[in-house]
C-alpha cells in the first residue's frame, strides 16, 4: 500500500520523531475505518463504534527519517467529548472527518474545528477529510463546498474511500509531511538560537489546500511502512 520498500521491518529499529494525530469528527462517519485502513491496510463491514479513545501507530520513513505515527481515534458520541478533550493535548496534527452522504456530519464540523481549536496547540496541522466517496450516488456534500470552507479556515483537503482505501495514504502523508517539515524547520531555529538562549516557536508555513481525489504525495516523500 505504500511506495519505497513497505513491508515489515525491525521493531527495535531507531526512530526519530513521534507525531500525535487525532481523528475527530462525528460517529459512524468512518473514522475508525480510516484509521484501520492506514494502520493495518484492513476494512472491516461490522466495525463498532469507538468506546472513549483509541490509537494505533504506524512507523513511515519521511526524507530518510524513521516516523513514528501514532493516530488516536476518538469517539465521536456527544457523551464522550468531554473525555476525548484531554487527548487533543500534544497532538501536532488533527483529521477532521465527516461523511459525503451525510450532510449533518458536514455541518457539524465547525463545531469540531472550535473544539479542537480551544484544546489543542494553536499552530496543529489539520486535514478536512471527507470520507466514503465511494457513495457518490448518494453525496450530500459537494466537493466544492468542503473545498471552500477548507479554504476559508486554512485546512488541506481530501475526500477519501477506507473502503476502497482511496486517498487514505495521502491523506496521512499529506499531514506527516507537513507535520515534519514543521520540526525541521523548528530544530533549525532551535540550533540557530541555542547560542543567545532563545527557545524557537513551532511555525509552519501557509498551509496548501489539496484538491481532488486524485491528488498524490510529491515523489520527493518516499515512504515505507511497518505496522506496529
Amino acid at each position: 500500500m505504500a511506495s519505497g520498500g513497505g513491508g515489515y521491518g525491525d521493531a527495535n529499529q531507531k526512530i526519530d520523531y513521534v507525531f500525535k494525530v487525532v481523528l475527530i469528527g462525528d460517529s459512524a462517519v468512518g473514522k475508525s475505518q480510516i484509521l484501520a485502513r492506514f494502520a493495518r491496510n484492513e476494512f472491516s463491514l461490522d466495525s463498532k463504534a469507538t468506546i472513549g479513545v483509541e490509537f494505533q501507530t504506524r512507523t513511515l520513513v519521511i526524507q530518510h527519517k524513521n516516523v513514528k505515527a501514532q493516530i488516536w481515534d476518538t469517539a465521536g458520541q456527544e457523551r464522550y467529548r468531554a473525555v476525548t478533550s484531554a487527548y487533543y493535548r500534544g497532538a501536532l496534527g488533527a483529521m477532521l472527518a465527516y461523511d459525503i452522504t451525510k450532510r449533518q456530519s458536514f455541518d457539524h464540523i465547525p463545531r469540531w474545528l472550535e473544539e479542537l481549536r480551544s484544546h489543542a496547540d494553536k499552530n496543529i496541522v489539520i486535514i478536512l477529510i471527507g470520507n466514503k466517496s465511494d457513495l457518490e450516488d448518494q453525496r450530500a456534500v459537494s466537493t466544492d463546498d468542503a473545498k471552500e470552507f477548507a479554504e476559508k479556515e486554512g485546512l488541506f483537503f481530501l475526500e477519501t474511500s477506507a473502503l476502497e482505501s482511496t486517498n487514505v495514504e495521502s491523506a496521512f502523508m499529506t499531514i506527516l509531511t507537513e507535520i515534519f517539515n514543521i520540526m525541521n524547520k523548528k530544530n533549525l531555529a532551535a540550533g540557530e538560537n541555542q547560542g543567545n538562549g532563545n527557545s524557537a516557536s513551532l511555525a509552519g508555513g501557509k498551509k496548501v489546500i489539496i484538491p481532488g481525489p486524485a491528488q498524490e504525495i510529491p515523489a520527493k516523500s518516499k515512504i515505507c511502512c511497518t505496522s506496529t
